[in-house]
């Protein structure tokens, strides 16, 4: 069995270490690099925490892949390094799977318009927990009898955005399904500025920022007498890696862009 090459952008993060791991761990993956900016470590067993791996370390993306020549790039770093490194690994022939959030919409359609050129694949996801996606597939079906919607999205205070990628693919999908509209009060004022929320579609979506806290959604629907709360919960970031890992399997075969693991989910 040819086994899928790969190389992990920033090694040291909570999740670019839990992706190391499973990549490890996989029987058909090898990990044949990491991107990492720090220099000092030549293998990526020298990073502290790190299991044994004889894998190089690069500071640069594009010499990495020159030499290396990996599959596919797994990326979970920060929003402007996720997409420098999407952008390059695809003009390097690497299929990039990026779990970053906050891609701008410009920066989604570069992306697919790269994957369109080149022909490559290109899986990008603001959430890789696959509880998460069946609770915005729910969510989505929901809206049909339920217009009435808000969002809460609670996170750990080192998070950069706000509110989710998760959040925000949520309301996309459920407008798929709702037509927009105003909720609340018709008159309503803040008498402090943000207290509804961000506004998509006449859906409000709230960001919750605390430490202890790892990834969590709530998605509230009201109706005459009655109320239903879909939630998802990801506890510890081995959570997002059957996603990762499904998604690595996929891109492979792969020569067009997507967006949202729901995509692929059978």
């Amino acid at each position: 069995m040819n086994k899928i090459k790969i190389a992990v952008a920033g090694p040291r993060g909570r999740m670019g270490s839990e992706a190391v791991k499973m990549v490890l761990n996989t029987e058909n993956f090898e990990l044949v690099a990491a991107i990492d900016h720090r220099e000092g470590w030549k293998t990526i067993g020298e990073i502290e925490g790190m299991p044994p791996s004889q894998a190089p370390v690069y500071t640069e993306m594009a010499v990495c892949l020159t030499k290396e020549q990996p599959d596919v790039l797994i990326d979970l770093t920060t929003p402007e390094a996720g997409m420098d490194h999407a952008r390059t690994a695809l003009q390097h022939g690497v299929r990039p799977v990026v779990g970053t959030t906050g891609f701008t919409q410009e920066d989604l359609a570069e992306l697919e318009e790269i994957c369109q050129i080149r022909e490559l694949g290109c899986i990008i996801a603001p959430n890789f927990a696959v509880g998460a996606i069946l609770m915005m597939k729910f969510s989505q079906l929901a809206a049909r009898y339920f217009p009435a919607v808000e969002i809460i999205e609670l996170h750990h205070d080192k998070k950069l955005d706000a509110p989710s990628g998760t959040a925000v693919k949520t309301a996309q999908m459920i407008a798929q399904t709702r037509e927009a509209m105003k909720q609340g009060h018709p008159d309503e004022k803040e008498t402090m500025g943000g207290a509804r929320g961000a506004d998509f579609e006449g859906m409000r979506i709230h960001s919750v920022r605390l430490p202890g806290l790892v990834a969590h959604q709530q998605v509230m629907f009201g109706a005459d007498g009655q109320t239903l709360t879909i939630s998802h919960d990801s506890y510890n970031r081995a959570s997002f890696m059957s996603g990762v890992k499904l998604a690595v399997d996929t891109v492979v075969k792969l020569d067009s862009f997507v967006y949202g693991l729901e995509n692929i989910l059978e």
